[in-house]
């Protein structure tokens, strides 16, 4: 997906998989990945397994039925080991309506050649064969759950609504997770429904009850960015604001465009230059949007610590 904000426009394939459609079999015994464990019912597969270069084939025919997600990662990788797991949870909460193939890039060159991995952890999915971006970097939970919210939806729209029979043994059968608080849960029903404006106001009167709810404020800072980019075009954003380098409105569209996209260091820099540029009395909401999505990327993250610095800088 060019961003998940648009997931209906997103099939067309901005990752060139050909040359790793039908590759043969390596040499080697390559290690598993869609089949089903020993021992497991006929249909069974696991929600969550390595594939390889000599393995991809299976994991793009089983897209056809399921939508898989792609993660692509190393061992040296920090940021990968805080983000898989929290794929993998998702994965196994989603309970057999999404799968996740993991690719060792360093094992698998040929892969991250042919997704295009500039940086890890990059995370992208396949429904019906064709590539869907999803996002770089480590990032929260909460947005983790919206994507993938949004990854049902566009599989549907395509066709894409198998269900995967859960193998005995795989930590997803027995997972039970805690209930979402009533509030929480709606929010969550919404989104996948595509319904950010009811999942604004749930997220908003979770706010009021409790405001220390870390959760719903997280929470809502990610729906609103992505209600905000609903049906938005990039192309047409990112001509408005070169005609309009000042204009705060143009620019806020594409720095909520970027981090959806995953592009944070462009969005936060746009977003810099622009207050950098404003007088002083017009920069009150550059700064508030800043603020905001550094709450939505996360403050311990790098790039908002860069970007918090050169905030400080231009305001003293």
């Amino acid at each position: 997906m060019s961003t998940p904000a648009a997931p209906g426009s997103v099939m067309r394939g901005a990752v060139d998989l050909s040359s790793l459609r039908n590759r043969p079999a390596a040499p080697t015994t390559p290690a598993p990945a869609a089949s089903a464990p020993a021992g497991a019912p006929a249909g069974a597969l696991p929600l969550v397994f390595d594939v390889t270069d000599a393995t991809f084939g299976e994991v793009l025919e089983l897209s056809r039925t399921v939508p898989v997600v792609i993660d692509l990662w190393a061992e040296w990788c920090g940021p990968c080991k805080q983000l898989s797991p929290v794929l993998e949870k998702v994965v196994t909460e989603l309970a057999g309506r999404l799968v996740l193939a993991k690719v060792d890039v360093d094992a698998n060159p040929q892969l991250a050649q042919g997704f295009r991995a500039q940086s890890i952890p990059m995370v992208l999915a396949l429904v019906a064969g064709q590539p869907v971006p999803l996002f770089t970097g480590a990032v929260p939970e909460q947005q983790v759950r919206d994507v993938f919210a949004q990854l049902l939806q566009l599989a549907a729209q395509h066709g894409v609504t198998g269900t995967v029979p859960i193998a005995d043994g795989d930590p997803a059968a027995a997972a039970e997770e805690p209930p979402l608080p009533p509030l929480h849960a709606e929010a969550f029903a919404a989104i996948e429904e595509g319904d950010y404006a009811r999942a604004i106001s749930a997220y908003e009167q979770a706010l009021s009850e409790n405001p220390r709810d870390a959760d719903a404020r997280a929470g809502l800072g990610q729906v609103r960015l992505l209600d905000r980019v609903q049906g938005a075009d990039l192309q047409a954003a990112r001509a408005a604001a070169a005609a309009e380098p000042q204009g705060v409105p143009a620019q806020f569209l594409v720095a909520d465009l970027d981090v959806v996209g995953g592009h944070v260091d462009d969005a936060f820099g746009r977003l810099l230059d622009l207050f950098a540029a404003l007088p002083s009395d017009e920069r009150a909401p550059v700064r508030e949007r800043l603020l905001e999505l550094f709450g939505i990327v996360g403050d311990d993250d790098a790039r908002v610590i860069r970007a918090r610095a050169r905030l400080a800088s231009l305001l003293f």
